[in-house]
């Protein structure tokens, strides 16, 4: 890993401020001073800044129910509400994806990031679940074409899966995640959305846990998430 990445991941500083500290010549590899950003470390390698020595923070996976109004960044420069700060850690964690500031549910925070990388990125196709209140009763055409796929103005979205709850809610599961992705297709058969939750992400439910609160995920459960079913 990269000696900028590497601190960064440690928890020491932002990786633009790890370059900085790099550059200053406070920063050193197996004793030696290093101002190369891109030197490839590992644990074994004796990083140590300031004198003091650096290794990985523990990982951390937490799984939030997000209230509306929150956004899902790890700081807000309109002095918004973030889900950063709705959960109790000393890590430095960032949202795995986003939710709209409006949507409510499932969303995770995370110190790892290559575990982000792997379930938001489009080539791992991880799945996401949500129930959906719209205006209107979606008709079986309707649900059909979300299921089969919709040309939006970014492009053609991948095929879902669509169905209507008795409730009258759509449950409706993506495998990809652009912005205001659901609210986008149901509007595009012509139904605009009143209220939207994610209820599911990978192999991990939502269940039993309050609006407002979260938990940290064991093991097995990051496992049954980063293993969930094709």
């Amino acid at each position: 890993m990269r000696l900028a990445k590497y601190l960064a991941h440690a928890g020491v500083a932002s990786r633009r401020a790890a370059e900085e500290m790099i550059a200053a010549g406070r920063v050193s590899v197996g004793g030696q001073k290093v101002t190369d950003p891109a030197r490839d470390v590992d644990e074994g390698s004796g990083v140590t800044v300031d004198g003091r020595p650096v290794a990985p923070e523990p990982r951390e996976v937490h799984m939030l129910n997000k209230p509306a109004g929150v956004v899902s960044t790890a700081k807000d420069t309109h002095g918004r509400r973030t889900v950063v700060e709705l959960v109790a850690s000393r890590r430095r964690l960032y949202p795995v994806g986003r939710l709209d500031t409006e949507t409510t549910g499932l969303i995770l925070l995370t110190n790892d990031g290559a575990l982000a990388e792997k379930l938001t990125h489009p080539r791992y196709e991880v799945p996401r679940t949500y129930r959906v209140s719209v205006k209107g009763k979606p008709s079986a055409g309707a649900l059909a074409r979300l299921a089969k796929g919709l040309d939006l103005d970014d492009g053609r979205t991948a095929p879902a899966q669509a169905s209507r709850l008795d409730d009258g809610r759509i449950e409706l599961t993506l495998r990809e995640g652009r912005n205001r992705q659901v609210r986008r297709m149901c509007e595009a058969v012509g139904h605009r959305v009143v209220a939207l939750e994610r209820v599911r992400f990978g192999g991990l439910e939502l269940e039993g846990l309050r609006e407002g609160d979260s938990r940290l995920l064991s093991a097995d459960e990051i496992e049954r998430l980063t293993e969930s079913p094709r």
